[in-house]
């Protein structure tokens, strides 16, 4: 029998091969065959290149966990792809790709912002901002899903959070996508070279924010730009052990609107697309809006924006009964993790009533996403709202994916809405 013919078999076969290097476009619009198939039969998988590529719930969380072996730190991780290019001076300084002291200093400054009296604050903000949406969605009719909704909430939220001015917040979407589109573990040369274009234009934007934000002595207690001022090189009262240099200053503000878009946009666009596949469940939450927080948590579950995640060890050690080496480098499979039955039952079934549901889609441990809860407040109103706003909310025309392996969501979506 053809490997045609018995779709297992076939899939089974190509998790044998599997490099995250050559990717093709089945895997790329949906990868879960694949990653059921590593988990069966090598769920720690040694690439080509020596990495090796996770899929059991047990064995990421360990890693996650694990601080004192595995290292978030990328600094000899992305000098291959990036050189000396402004790629890796962003890359390497961001909150998320270090280790402590340098990780846990950032992420004690950002704290307040993620507070939940701040989210409690900002709540009112996103219904207003959802509400105006949806308003302009119902007299056109049609709306890009992603464009129109999805990805407006997260740029016009972060945008007001780093005082960006409202007339210049348009090339923030396409600055996002060039940079995190750098991280795919297959780099071509337009990506390399987009990618390096939209950091030396997004830096050269935030330091002239800055410079005009401490020219005129402008700041507002609410935004997040005001606090990483107040503790950077810039304020002569910061305390030392908490100093930002304006590199990093400029380069976690990148940071925070990068992930804060792409986590938010790709949730709400991938758990509207769920829902479209799954009617009963838009019923279910029409007649039960308070279902919306175990919905949200069942979509990052089953679609998760991030796919990916990574860590170097730092000393030899066992993993689910494989010996590593120091030095080893292993991806985290976020979203076969998320599927994995030894952890959640009937795992492709979507459920919106799940609990537990101790996905990892924010990750877990000291570097848990630090804007999780926001990510998941605008989620909740944003598809609360629209499921009670439209009777009909269906494809217009054909959606077009991403085209990523570590972030997955949609470039385009097309509805009707009435």
């Amino acid at each position: 029998m053809s490997d045609a013919s018995n779709p297992d078999r076939g899939t089974h076969a190509a998790a044998g091969g599997f490099d995250l290097r050559k990717l093709d476009a089945a895997f790329l619009a949906d990868p879960y065959p694949t990653y059921r198939a590593l988990r069966e039969t090598d769920p720690i998988h040694r690439m080509p290149d020596g990495s090796y590529f996770l899929t059991r719930y047990q064995d990421c969380l360990a890693v996650y966990r694990d601080t004192d072996t595995w290292s978030s730190d990328k600094k000899l991780d992305f000098r291959p792809n990036f050189a000396d290019s402004l790629l890796y001076e962003h890359h390497t300084t961001s909150l998320v790709f270090n280790d402590p002291p340098y990780h846990t200093r950032v992420r004690k400054l950002l704290a307040p912002a993620f507070t939940p009296r701040a989210l409690r604050e900002l709540q009112a903000r996103i219904e207003t901002l959802v509400d105006r949406l949806l308003e302009a969605a119902a007299q056109r009719g049609e709306i890009d899903l992603i464009a129109d909704f999805a990805a407006a909430i997260p740029i016009q939220l972060i945008g007001d959070m780093l005082g960006i001015p409202q007339g210049e917040r348009a090339p923030l979407r396409d600055w996002s996508l060039a940079i995190l589109g750098a991280l795919e573990p297959a780099l071509s040369d337009e990506q390399f070279a987009t990618g390096v274009g939209a950091v030396a234009e997004f830096k050269d934007y935030l330091d002239h924010i800055v410079t005009d934000r401490l020219r005129n002595d402008a700041s507002d207690p609410a935004e997040i730009l005001s606090k990483l001022i107040g503790a950077s090189a810039y304020a002569t009262l910061a305390q030392d052990g908490e100093r930002l240099s304006k590199l990093e200053l400029i380069h976690n503000c990148i940071f925070l609107l990068n992930a804060g878009h792409e986590t938010t946009t790709n949730l709400i666009g991938n758990a509207v697309d769920l829902l479209i596949r799954h009617p009963a469940a838009i019923s279910e939450l029409r007649r039960h809006p308070d279902l919306i927080e175990t919905a949200v948590e069942e979509f990052l579950r089953m679609e998760s924006s991030n796919q990916l995640g990574n860590r170097r060890a730092l000393k030899d050690t066992t993993l689910g009964g494989v010996t590593l080496p120091a030095g080893t480098y292993v991806h985290i499979g976020i979203g076969a993790a998320n599927r994995d039955p030894a952890q959640f039952a009937d795992p492709d079934r979507l459920d919106i009533h799940r609990e537990p549901n101790r996905h990892l889609a924010f990750g877990t441990g000291s570097h848990a996403c630090a804007g999780m809860s926001l990510a998941r407040m605008e989620a909740q109103v944003a598809i609360g709202r629209l499921l009670q706003r439209f009777a009909t909310i269906a494809p217009s025309r054909a959606f077009v994916r991403g085209g990523r392996a570590r972030f997955r969501g949609f470039k385009s979506y097309p509805v009707r809405v009435s």
